[in-house]
């Protein structure tokens, strides 16, 4: 896999220090170009992502698979123990408590704003607008020394509390590569309600063809990826919500 440094893309090239994409739609354009491409995002039938993530002083090795299709599994490895944590077969929703260890079925609320989070599959920007969302270019702001494009992505609304709530996250693309190096977003429910996500995304490498960050992190928690599959063989029966003991 090769280390995405400076992307090489005709279309990105053409454009000079000072005439960079004055559009949401030529950014998103451009950054779809540049991590490969429409149609072999659209080719994609799953991801299968591994890797470590840090969280509250704890290291835990995880995979998580994505389907086109709309079904997602998270297992994880615990005092060398591995587990599905959490699981979505397109219809159920599950996850274990972390009390009890015992898998609990997700309420409605939660199962329809997974399902909608998992329609943007593979990209939340491939065929954006067939999935009702909109784009804005908010600007340029400069992050950490890098020059970036603001855009603000509104997706579908969130249900909270049985009430719709604006679902917006902004990405900050780097004016050179067209990647977004860091995505901010605000929490709507719970104690930290009205709490912003700040997320960065680097070190982007190349898995046949398409580039992805494989390295994330926030106040919260951070990802180190060690490896992408892309299309992987999938189990249909390792979504199902286990049978209580």
């Amino acid at each position: 896999m090769k280390k995405l440094k400076t992307l090489s893309i005709a279309l990105a090239l053409l454009f000079s220090a000072g005439s960079y994409a004055q559009t949401a739609d030529e950014i998103i354009n451009n950054y779809l170009e540049n991590i490969g491409g429409k149609e072999k995002l659209s080719q994609l039938k799953g991801i299968k992502a591994i890797g470590n993530m840090k969280i509250q002083g704890m290291e835990i090795p995880f995979e998580q698979l994505m389907t086109k299709d709309g079904k997602q599994l998270v297992s994880i490895e615990l005092q060398g123990n591995k587990m599905v944590w959490s699981a979505f077969d397109g219809k159920i929703s599950w996850e274990r408590n972390q009390m009890t260890m015992e898998a609990e079925k997700s309420d409605n609320e939660t199962t329809q704003n997974l399902k909608n989070e998992l329609e943007e599959f593979p990209d939340p920007f491939l065929n954006y607008k067939e999935k009702g969302y909109k784009v804005e270019l908010i600007g340029k702001e400069t992050i950490d020394g890098t020059e970036t494009f603001k855009i603000k992505l509104t997706k579908k609304p969130l249900l909270v509390n049985g009430e719709s709530q604006p679902n917006i996250k902004h990405y900050y693309f780097d004016i050179e590569n067209f990647v977004p190096i860091v995505t901010e977003s605000t929490i709507n429910q719970g104690p930290m309600k009205g709490q912003t996500i700040k997320s960065t995304l680097s070190d982007y490498q190349e898995v046949d063809g398409i580039y992805f960050p494989f390295s994330s992190g926030s106040q919260f928690q951070t990802m180190e990826l060690k490896e992408i599959k892309l299309n992987p063989e999938v189990d249909a029966a390792s979504f199902a919500l286990p049978a209580k003991k």
